[in-house]
């Protein structure tokens, strides 16, 4: 009688197992897909970016208005605001990193309209290289071998997707300008290594936004007033689809995915971007773009899995 119960006991184990595992299974799953949603949302921003007709001073600063609209009404639903339990080290962090966010959007939006969106978006694409780089500058750890070996693929990568070596063209600038937002970038990863607290990342991300305002909207406040109606919806579609949005399918996902397999999908932002506007622009990327393309995300999908 004994074995026939054990045997019983052991099936109803394995059940609940699979079961369990089902439902991780569709965890993940749902996961992922909420993960590439955000990767085709945070890609299509360099397409908004490209439409519209205002400086990239006006649209980082009103983009980061509809943000902190969205994101701040996001979090009052939730019952969770995002100024609660803030303490003096929080604000010094987000100050910093809110400042380098600010001149990383407008460099990155400088790079789209000058160089297109595929210069743009790959040009920015370097930004773990740089990571990597200012890490083993800033806590003295010296590079692998293998982020040696990405460094030159990325470098070769450069020099494949440079329009022309002259820098009278308007899209080499374009590319400059995405190369300065990847550094800038770097640092910003490195911010938040150092000030990393208990924050969640909806609040940092609203915070953030709320310090780019503070440095733009002096700047930008006159030309926001009588910016065209066209430009106002692009705007808007980037802080409610690209920031708010996304950033809130990025932050639900990592719940179930682990940060190197959510690493790996961003890697595909700039693909999902050159597709976009090839779609709608027919702006078909050229082999020299595909070469330096494949080299550089090849070089970023390796730093992302190590």
């Amino acid at each position: 009688m004994q074995p026939a119960n054990q045997a019983e006991h052991s099936c109803q184990n394995n059940a609940t197992v699979c079961e369990k595992n089902k439902t991780q299974g569709g965890a993940v799953r749902s996961a992922l897909i909420r993960m590439h949603i955000a990767t085709v949302l945070f890609g299509i921003s360099g397409i908004f970016g490209k439409l519209c007709q205002c400086s990239a001073i006006d649209l980082v600063c009103g983009r980061a208005l509809v943000a902190v609209a969205a994101l701040g009404g996001i979090c009052l639903m939730q019952r969770n605001p995002p100024w609660k339990n803030v303490n003096l080290r929080d604000v010094v962090g987000l100050g910093i990193s809110g400042v380098l966010l600010t001149a990383h959007f407008v460099t990155f939006f400088m790079g789209i309209k000058l160089g297109g969106v595929a210069v743009g978006t790959l040009g920015f694409a370097c930004f773990p290289v740089f990571t990597a780089i200012f890490e083993a500058i800033a806590y003295r750890e010296r590079p692998s071998s293998r982020e040696l070996q990405c460094i030159a693929m990325v470098t070769l990568g450069l020099v494949c997707l440079t329009p022309s070596f002259s820098l009278t063209d308007t899209a080499t600038h374009g590319l400059l300008w995405g190369i300065a937002s990847a550094g800038v970038y770097g640092l910003v990863a490195i911010a938040n290594r150092h000030f990393a607290g208990g924050m969640s990342g909806m609040h940092t991300c609203w915070w953030q936004n709320v310090v780019i305002i503070v440095c733009l909207l002096p700047f930008a406040a006159t030309d926001l007033v009588v910016l065209a109606p066209l430009d106002w919806l692009w705007i808007t579609c980037l802080g409610l689809l690209c920031t708010a949005l996304a950033y809130s399918l990025y932050v639900s996902s990592l719940t179930a995915l682990k940060a190197r397999q959510a690493a790996i999908i961003i890697t595909l932002e700039p693909v999902y971007a050159i597709l976009v506007a090839w779609l709608l622009f027919a702006d078909r990327p050229g082999l020299g773009t595909v070469l330096g393309g494949t080299l550089i995300l090849g070089a970023v999908a390796i730093l992302s899995r190590r």
